[in-house]
């Protein structure tokens, strides 16, 4: 029988950075041409920062890919400045050269001093890390009394498609299933850490994404603009034969094609939002005598 895991014991560390880092580097000179999910979450994140009346005097964009969320923010007329981080310094090299404020940042060692910031943002980027726990709570440090973060990353329902037609093909092919696509966190999942990691008021929830493509590979070569090609430490899977990703797509086709014959793809938007502990915040209510809504809690705390 294996010993007791150490409650201080380090995650394990599934995801290799410096790969993830490369990825993003070969994606930047063209991530334009595929940057629309980054785009609609991006938005979205701005249009839940304009539910607040609060402004922010200093905000950063963690995992910015090419800036586009740190761009709309400073257009917003609620950010006082912004600054944006991303691991890939190809990413970077591409938002300097768009005029914004970046630096190479490696979001499992925030380099930010003790309550410095009063917002920060992260759209599609925390998924890849190996401790988001200790990431939240990172964040949540970084934070003023009563700073705001907001952030959105791929939850667990994202390419149940292709998750389902690899491990039906390799099943089929070789008896057996390696991992093919990152773990991601459910709704419930992401609710706990959020509270875990000591954020007050904390809401999360969820915006399913269809897209549909002309064939599964152009699917992939999506994924691959987009940096998100798998990104796992090498010897955690073996790799997958073009055998196997043939009757991987063939299957796709087969089972997710609509009746015109374009295949759909499902990309699950898990949204959250906290804000740092402060003394003016509202109190929880007793269990059971909620009158509104979490969601209107968080507006009404950002009236104050």
């Amino acid at each position: 029988m294996s010993s007791p895991v150490s409650p201080t014991a380090s995650p394990p560390r599934l995801f290799d950075r410096a790969r993830l880092a490369r990825n993003r580097d070969r994606a930047a000179s063209d991530f334009g041409n595929y940057d629309f999910l980054k785009a609609r979450v991006s938005s979205d994140i701005a249009e839940r920062l304009a539910d607040t009346s609060h402004t922010f005097d200093r905000a950063f964009d963690l995992g910015a890919h090419t800036g586009q969320l740190a761009q709309v923010l400073q257009d917003s007329g609620q950010v006082g400045t912004i600054e944006a981080g991303d691991l890939s310094r190809c990413m970077v090299e591409r938002m300097a050269a768009g005029g914004v404020t970046a630096r190479e940042i490696d979001e499992e060692r925030l380099p930010f001093a003790p309550a410095s910031l009063d917002l920060i943002v992260s759209a599609l980027s925390l998924h890849w890390v190996n401790d988001l726990p200790g990431t939240l709570v990172q964040i949540r440090k970084a934070l003023k009394p009563d700073g705001l973060f907001l952030g959105a990353l791929f939850g667990a329902g994202t390419l149940s498609e292709l998750r389902t037609s690899l491990m039906e093909a390799e099943t089929e092919l070789t008896g057996g299933v390696a991992a093919r696509l990152s773990p991601l966190p459910g709704l419930r999942d992401m609710a706990s850490l959020m509270q875990r990691a000591g954020f007050t008021l904390p809401v999360v929830d969820r915006d399913p994404v269809t897209v549909r493509y002309g064939s599964p590979l152009t699917l992939l070569t999506d994924l691959k603009g987009m940096g998100e090609r798998a990104a796992f430490m090498t010897g955690t899977t073996r790799p997958l034969s073009r055998r196997g990703l043939m009757r991987a797509m063939e299957i796709y086709q087969d089972r997710f094609s609509d009746p015109d014959g374009r295949v759909r793809a499902t990309f699950e938007i898990v949204h959250m939002s906290g804000w740092s502990p402060a003394d003016s915040q509202p109190k929880p209510l007793k269990p059971g005598s909620a009158k509104v809504s979490l969601a209107d809690a968080v507006k009404k705390a950002g009236s104050r």
